[in-house]
């Protein structure tokens, strides 16, 4: 976990920041170089991985993470929590089901059989599926803001959203005007990821007009 959260911290930020704080300044120039954290990045990468692995268990970690990446827009994915909603709301009334669905299946690890199957769906079908899951609030006003700078969550991704958004709107009899789209340059913010937390006086302007 130490390891992984040094990772991913790097992915939060970007180079030009990183090389603009800590360069390649090492912590104790005087020192023999030595293979333990050494340079003043390493030091804040060790630190940040100390801090979170003594916070938070490794296993609600695991469970979390798993949640986050089977999120998913796309209809196919709705439809179906929304059937495991409807048979939670069912044991709550005391209703008959069929218990089957409900089985305690505990998280596996991949087979060699499963690791060998190729994607069940066309890039096609899954755009299509996908701008059906959107459809569902593409009538709404929508705000889509992406960071050049950011690795983890890149711009090109948030002008994908942007893009499916407004055809998701015009299908439903709209424009596309609804959806909007901000991006902020490298010049504006190099602080990737963390802009949103970092560079309020400038995310927070498209943000106030929008809500405007």
């Amino acid at each position: 976990m130490k390891l992984a959260r040094e990772i991913a911290t790097i992915t939060y930020r970007s180079g030009p920041e990183w090389e603009s704080r800590f360069g390649v300044e090492r912590a104790d120039p005087s020192s023999v170089p030595a293979l333990c954290p050494d340079f003043l990045i390493e030091t804040y990468l060790d630190h940040a991985g100390d801090k979170w692995h003594l916070q938070y268990d490794p296993n609600s970690f695991l469970y979390i993470s798993k949640a986050m990446d089977l999120f998913d827009l796309g209809a196919r994915n709705q439809n179906k929590a929304l059937k495991s909603r409807k048979q939670a709301e069912q044991i709550f009334n005391g209703e008959e089901i069929d218990s089957r669905h409900l089985e305690y299946k505990p998280l596996e690890l991949c087979t060699a059989e499963q690791k060998q199957r190729g994607r069940k769906f066309t890039i096609e079908e899954a755009k299509e599926d996908l701008l059906q899951g959107l459809s569902k609030f593409a009538h709404k006003d929508v705000l889509v803001v992406g960071v050049e700078s950011d690795i983890l969550f890149p711009a090109w991704q948030q002008r994908e959203i942007f893009t499916l958004l407004q055809e998701a709107n015009k299908r439903a009899g709209g424009d596309g005007s609804q959806i909007k789209h901000y991006e902020l340059s490298q010049e504006q913010s190099f602080y990737g990821h963390d802009t949103f937390l970092l560079a309020l006086d400038i995310i927070g302007k498209p943000v106030k007009e929008f809500l405007n």
